[in-house]
Formats: structure tokens, C-alpha cells, sequence
């Protein structure tokens, strides 16, 4: 069988079963049952391009050894796989542990994700060293410093969108090209605190959204679990900052304008406001220009990367039709491509253009 990544995976199965190998780790395991009490397991796994829920039932012969599994483990799942909008489906499904050679080369993750990723580090720190504010790009320095490992290994999300090892630097740093962008077409916004804020929105996600550092199972914290990533990130940046001022401070830090104090408070509410309302857990509301940017340019990313992932994986139902994938509120189309015109259409030769000028002197002469 041909060994495949979870995202090639998803974008290769359909309606029609393909067989194929996945190696994965265990990231979850639920024993659940059916509303007439019929026991099965839910699964999650993962690798370093996403992950995957997989249901199995009692009757499956993979069900007991499933149960026996540690948390964790490396495994290669072998079987047929089809997909819907609910996501894969795999039958005839046998699995077995990973050696020791099989792991070490799993853990190394794919190379052009890699690639991608250490490509989007370098935006983010790139443009944080722009930041003109010496405060501010301190306080990205320091939190390089602490958190930098922990924060490439982060996820912006357990599903729907970049919820993958190192998904929050591909957010943040699409989102930071995004703001860059803006900033020169609204010159009037703060353009390093909107940086800054894109950098720190989602930093409370270190302790939602992490994971090990030799694994792909994200982990699950208390922390994370009973106060959320946004009152973490306001406790993170806040210890930063008491801590970068208390050593870190300056006499030329007090003449400064806008006033520490201030550029501290419009930080804060950047990260507090970042999701726009208070029913998806903001604890205000966005009240100034570069938090309702920071608002708009979150959502749009998030947005973008549930699409491109739907184009890739859904099934298409009708010509140019595929099926809706949740949370997308409906069928996808196919988008318009962009208008070409092949080079050679513009290429008129002297014979060419001789032949116009005939032309439209015999219809001159005609109308006379």
C-alpha cells in the first residue's frame, strides 16, 4: 500500500475507496455508545500535517486491540479509506506499532511543511524587528526568548483551521503579511501595536494548543481547559510586561509617547477583543481602529484556511459544486480563475497589420 500523510490522505479519498498506509500517534481515545447501546471507540490521531477522528466499532477486529493501546503510541493504520463531509472513514483497517526507525523518521515531520513553516518564522521576526516603538519590540524579544520553542510547536486551533505542530506561526505570520499590508493603505493605524497584537493574540495558546516536543498528540492542560487562550494571553503579555519594566526600563522610557501605561491598556485590549463578540468569548468588544483590524484580519485568515482545506478535501457533488464542510456555512464552488491572455494572442506581424489597414480603408471607402 502507498504510506501517505494525513493531509494527502484527506485530499486523496472520496467516495471510492483507496487503500493506503498513514502513520499517526494517538492523540485521543473515547469509549462511547450509540443511542440502542452499541459500544465503539472514537479515535483521534495525528501526524505533523493535521489529524483525524476515526470511529470503530465492537464488531471490528481492530476495536480490542485499539482499547490496549498507550497513550501516545506511533502506529501505521492500514486499510480502505473513503471520506464525506464528516471527515474519513476507514474499513478493513489493521494497525500496527511503529519500530524504532519508523518513529524517529515519523517525528521528523514533512519536510516541505518544514520548509513552509520555517520560511513563515522568519516573516514574524523579520517584521517585529520593523517595530519602531522600543518597548514594543522588546517585548517581542523576550518573548522569543521564553516561549519561542514552545510557540513553534503550537497549534492556532484543535480543528477547522491550522490545527497542526506550528499551525499558530503560519497564522500569525499570514496575518502579520496581512496587517503590514493594511497599514500602508490605512496610514492612520498603529502599525507596530497591530504587529505586535497579530503576535500576541493567540499566545495563550501555548497552554491550549501545544505540543510535546518529540510527538504530534497536542497537549491537554488544566490551565487551558479552565480559563481559555484569551485570559491566559492577557496574563502572559502582562507578566511580560511588568517583568521588561521592572529591568528592563529606561529614563528615556518615561519621556516616551503614548505612555507605557497606555501602549500596555491598547495592547491588552487587542488580545482580549480578537474574536469580536462576546458570544465567541470575547471579554469586550473591540474600540479602536487596530482592534477591529486585528478582528477582521484574524477571521479572514482562519477563514482562507478552512476553504483552501475544503477545496482540497471535500468531494465534489455536481460539476464545479463540492459538498459543504463544516463549519462553512455552505456547498462550495469552484473559483473564478484569473483572467489570462496567452502572450502569443498579442504577437500582430507586419503582414498582419497590413492586412487591417486594407481592410479598414476598402469599408472607409465603401461608406463614402
Amino acid at each position: 500500500m502507498e504510506l501517505a500523510s494525513i493531509a494527502q490522505l484527506k485530499e486523496m479519498a472520496g467516495d471510492s475507496p483507496m487503500y493506503a498506509d498513514v502513520d499517526v500517534q494517538l492523540q485521543s481515545r473515547q469509549s462511547k455508545m450509540t443511542r440502542t447501546n452499541k459500544p465503539y471507540l472514537e479515535l483521534g490521531f495525528a501526524d505533523s500535517t493535521g489529524n483525524f477522528s476515526l470511529k470503530l466499532w465492537e464488531d471490528r477486529p481492530l476495536f480490542s486491540v485499539a482499547q490496549g493501546w498507550p497513550d501516545g503510541v506511533m502506529i501505521r493504520v492500514s486499510g480502505k479509506w473513503t471520506q464525506n463531509q464528516y471527515g474519513l472513514d476507514g474499513n478493513d483497517l489493521s494497525a500496527r506499532v511503529l519500530n524504532q526507525q519508523e518513529r524517529e523518521l515519523f517525528l521528523t515531520g514533512d519536510p516541505d511543511l518544514q520548509a513552509k513553516q520555517q520560511i513563515d518564522w522568519q516573516t514574524i521576526t523579520s517584521l517585529c524587528s520593523s517595530i519602531h516603538d522600543p518597548r514594543l519590540q522588546r517585548l517581542t524579544a523576550r518573548f522569543f526568548d521564553k516561549f519561542g520553542e514552545m510557540f513553534r510547536r503550537t497549534a492556532a486551533a484543535r480543528r477547522n483551521h491550522h490545527a497542526r505542530r506550528g499551525g499558530l506561526v503560519e497564522h500569525v505570520a499570514q496575518m502579520m503579511r496581512s496587517a503590514d499590508a493594511l497599514c500602508h493603505v490605512y496610514a492612520d493605524w498603529n502599525r507596530d501595536l497591530l504587529l505586535v497584537g497579530v503576535l500576541f493574540h493567540d499566545c495563550g495558546k501555548l497552554w491550549e494548543n501545544s505540543y510535546p516536543r518529540d510527538g504530534f498528540a497536542q497537549i491537554h492542560s488544566l490551565r487551558g481547559e479552565m480559563l481559555g487562550h484569551i485570559p491566559i494571553g492577557i496574563e502572559c503579555v502582562n507578566k511580560l510586561w511588568s517583568d521588561m519594566i521592572e529591568e528592563e526600563a529606561t529614563t528615556d522610557w518615561l519621556i516616551l509617547e503614548p505612555r507605557s501605561e497606555d501602549v500596555r491598556l491598547h495592547l491588552l485590549h487587542l488580545i482580549a477583543s480578537h474574536h469580536g463578540q462576546y458570544e465567541f468569548g470575547s471579554p469586550t468588544l473591540p474600540r479602536t481602529p487596530e482592534a477591529f483590524a486585528l478582528h477582521f484580519i484574524d477571521n479572514i485568515d482562519a477563514k482562507m484556511e478552512m476553504l483552501k482545506d475544503a477545496y482540497r478535501n471535500a468531494n465534489e457533488i455536481a460539476p464545479q459544486i463540492y459538498e459543504k464542510v463544516f463549519p462553512l456555512p455552505a456547498n462550495l464552488v469552484t473559483p473564478l480563475s484569473s483572467f489570462f491572455v496567452a502572450e502569443a494572442d498579442f504577437e500582430i506581424t507586419e503582414q498582419d497589420a497590413d492586412e487591417v489597414e486594407n481592410d479598414q480603408n476598402q469599408t472607409n471607402g465603401e461608406n463614402e
